[in-house]
């Protein structure tokens, strides 16, 4: 029989309300979303860092114990750090930004007591000299075969297994949660477990919002990935069965024009029902490592505020049930 873990705790990723003040971010959530008590930061890459200023906290002991006790005031705590970016870009100015934000990061989090951080694997060239990344999803015609395992043999094994190596040097306890998103190297179980095989630093961060858009099961994912599973997003998918209909999954103008696309993220619950959460909160529970289910919120019909709430509601009942 599994073993059941502490239950996960509740979370949002701040990236939703990058353009508001952590202090007021935070005093919005103890009022309005007092189940909500972790925090999911952007530390860089992609992620905006307006709440987690990395170069001072890093140097200043003052500013982290300031940083810190402004959190703890509100008892909430910081879950994890954001550094999502391609650290395989075959620009090399955006490589070696997104390498050193993520280098940074997991030093924050030494710094910090913080033992996630959420990261993407990023995408290379196809060849040597091209420009831009090149997503190998398939060889289904002549010119795209080849080009994954180019990739995995050139860039991929080489940046991971030095980076799992550095992570493990600086912060032992530290889980790097890959998100398995499309677009980048890591979006299935068969490209995760390549990946994870580098080094135990590396563990994945579970989006069921992803699976769902790929015709995946994420209950099967968290049961096949076991105690690699080291965090969590709670998004969900809603699906335009009209427009499904016409362009099916892959279509180039996402996100936008929403009401057209054949799919969109949505706020937990409602794409899956109530039952559903709380299978997969049950899963998470018994077979993984997640400590947080932080609520990540993109949803292009519903303002942040209603949105993060709503999904609150929706966890809490399926951590409870739990």
């Amino acid at each position: 029989m599994a073993v059941v873990n502490a239950p996960p705790r509740i979370g949002i990723v701040t990236e939703a309300m990058a353009r508001r003040p952590l202090l007021e971010v935070m005093d919005w959530l103890v009022h309005e979303a007092p189940g909500v008590t972790d925090l999911e930061i952007g530390s860089g890459g992609y992620a905006p860092p307006t709440h987690c200023d990395v170069p001072v906290l890093l140097h200043d002991a003052g500013a982290r114990k300031a940083w810190l006790a402004e959190i703890a005031a509100r008892s909430l705590r910081v879950a994890a750090l954001n550094a999502w970016g391609n650290p395989l870009h075959p620009d090399s100015d955006v490589a070696r930004k997104h390498d050193a934000d993520l280098r940074d990061s997991i030093r924050l989090a030494a710094a910090v007591g913080v033992n996630r951080i959420v990261a993407m694997a990023g995408c290379p060239a196809a060849a040597r000299g091209d420009r831009t990344p090149h997503f190998a999803a398939g060889g289904w015609i002549p010119y795209l075969e080849g080009v994954h395992e180019t990739q995995w043999a050139e860039d991929v094994v080489p940046y991971w297994t030095a980076l799992a190596e550095f992570a493990r040097r600086e912060h032992p306890d530290l889980l790097i949660c890959i998100e398995l998103h499309p677009g980048t190297v890591v979006y299935n179980v068969e490209t995760f477990e390549r990946l994870a095989a580098l080094g135990p630093a590396i563990a994945a961060n579970i989006d069921p919002s992803h699976f769902f858009w790929m015709g995946m099961d994420a209950i099967a994912v968290v049961e096949r990935l076991g105690k690699r599973s080291g965090h969590s997003h709670g998004k969900d998918v809603v699906f335009l069965a009209e427009n499904l209909a016409l362009n099916g999954l892959l279509d180039h103008r996402w996100p936008q024009p929403p009401a057209a696309m054949p799919w969109n993220f949505a706020v937990v619950g409602r794409g899956r029902d109530e039952d559903w959460w709380k299978r997969f909160v049950a899963e998470l529970c018994s077979r993984s490592q997640v400590q947080t289910i932080a609520i990540e919120h993109e949803d292009p019909f519903v303002p942040a505020e209603a949105g993060i709430k709503e999904a609150a509601g929706v966890l809490a009942r399926g951590i409870a049930a739990a």
